[in-house]
């Protein structure tokens, strides 16, 4: 079980949305572009977040998206699902009917419950982290590359630092 490129993009392309709305909507090409997601794969998984009232869409010059809702009441599970990505560790998709017998009666597997207990623990987990969670995430990477880069430009700039000293002979 794992998620797919549908899931990771939806939730890396709200990502971009929700950092960037304030300034009005957003367009597809700009996430696209930022992204490395094909347009054409983002408008399909945009169509899905816009029917599930995730998004909301503007046509015309300045169009674009934008979020339907606050980002703190965006869960990364309501993004998942919207997107049809499938969750389930089950090897039966959740119909008990994982092993057949010599006789042809179906019934749970052994290690059943275990997969059915991760599908729920998962979906918890996903359902307890906001798109602002995500955001705020974002926001405090990019603060601290951006001091880092900002302390390694000063020292860089320091007589002495960075280049190698002079050899005594």
């Amino acid at each position: 079980m794992r998620l797919t490129t549908k899931g990771r993009f939806a939730v890396t392309a709200m990502i971009d949305l929700a950092l960037r709305q304030q300034s009005g909507p957003v367009t597809l090409a700009a996430i696209s572009q930022r992204q490395n997601i094909s347009l054409s794969y983002l408008e399909q998984l945009f169509g899905k977040l816009r029917r599930h009232e995730l998004v909301d869409s503007v046509r015309g010059p300045g169009g674009g998206y934008s979020l339907a809702r606050l980002a703190r009441n965006i869960t990364v599970a309501d993004m998942i699902f919207a997107v049809d990505e499938p969750l389930d560790a089950t090897s039966c998709g959740g119909k008990e009917n994982c092993t057949i017998g010599r006789i042809g009666k179906s019934g749970k597997c052994m290690t059943h419950d275990l997969w059915s207990t991760l599908n729920r623990k998962m979906v918890d987990y996903l359902d307890s982290v906001s798109l602002q969670d995500l955001v705020d995430q974002q926001r405090m990477r990019l603060l601290q590359e951006s001091s880092q880069e900002l302390a390694e430009a000063r020292l860089n700039r320091m007589p002495g630092v960075g280049a190698a000293a002079p050899v005594a002979a």
